[in-house]
């Protein structure tokens, strides 16, 4: 007997219906217990900016708009907000600059080339907690540090790292940190360089720099962009090592949006200023997510994120 033409197709949609609904179906515990994890905690910080709560004074009351009026209002939060832009652009600057340079220079035929690439990414693994406490005391300490035995050495004043420029000294430790990761994911894509194109260009007669800048900047575009991405979302969170180093001082001149929301939260005990402090800190962290992503979707050509 003669099949209708439009049974077999027929049939392979129905096959793929239902292999879609099975994946659904095992998908649906770990959907489930993602959400809970993030609207649970984001809906419980949304209702206590709406509130006056006080840990000294449990018993408050709805306040409205008051702690985003008072929030928005102060001065602090728009000091933070500058902090907070100035530290992750220079940390991005070092970690672009200095990781490109430090890939391009691990990816030459050097002695001992593993062992260096081993040191120069071994950063990256160490507790920001620890690495704040090192930079603190063995480094940039104005008596005792490394940093101040040299100025000697050469017959300069010591420089007060943590009181006379706080937020460069933030910066250099969280960048100490972070370039190593830039290195990491430039050096990766410095292996997938069409070496033929290199030794075309050089026996064309171009320079190191031409080379540089013609082939290997190009080609590095779309990992920069990467990094940039990840780095921005976790340079927005940094924390530890103002915490261990400087307690968002002098003033608030090394407070940003994290330190600012721990600050009121546990030092004030306003747990509802605290909470309208975080629901700012998502929206604007969403808002450079938007742009950072459509940015990096750009850059990836028509392949790219959708």
């Amino acid at each position: 007997m003669a099949h209708a033409p439009g049974a077999g197709r027929g049939t392979r949609r129905q096959a793929q219906a239902r292999t879609a609904r099975q994946a659904r179906l095992l998908l649906t515990p770990a959907v489930s217990v993602l959400l809970v994890w993030m609207v649970v905690p984001l809906a419980l910080t949304l209702w206590f900016s709406f509130q006056r709560y006080n840990l000294l004074r449990p018993a408050g009351g709805f306040a409205g708009f008051d702690n985003y009026s008072y929030l928005l209002g102060g001065h602090d939060l728009w000091r933070s907000i500058w902090n907070t832009v100035l530290l992750v652009g220079g940390v991005l600057a070092a970690s672009i600059a200095l990781g490109t340079l430090t890939a391009v220079l691990l990816d030459q035929p050097l002695f001992g080339r593993g062992i260096l690439r081993l040191l120069c990414i071994a950063p990256f693994f160490v507790m920001p907690t620890v690495s704040a406490l090192i930079w603190k005391n063995l480094l940039l300490n104005p008596v005792t540090g490394l940093f101040a035995w040299l100025a000697h050495l050469v017959h300069l004043t010591p420089v007060d790292w943590f009181s006379n420029v706080p937020l460069l000294a933030i910066g250099i430790i969280v960048a100490w940190q972070w370039i190593p990761f830039a290195t990491l994911i430039l050096l990766t894509a410095l292996q997938s360089l069409d070496q033929d194109q290199m030794e075309a260009a050089h026996m064309d007669g171009a320079g190191p720099v031409a080379r540089f800048r013609y082939i290997t900047l190009p080609h590095l575009a779309r990992p920069i962009s990467i990094v940039v991405m990840i780095e921005t979302i976790f340079l927005l969170s940094v924390f530890a090592e103002i915490l261990v180093t400087t307690s968002g001082g002098p003033g608030s001149a090394t407070t940003n949006l994290p330190y600012l929301v721990y600050k009121t939260a546990l030092l004030r005990y306003d747990v509802g200023g605290a909470s309208a402090g975080g629901i700012v800190a998502v929206v604007l962290a969403n808002i450079v997510a938007f742009f950072l992503v459509r940015s990096v979707a750009t850059s990836m050509g028509p392949r790219g994120l959708k």
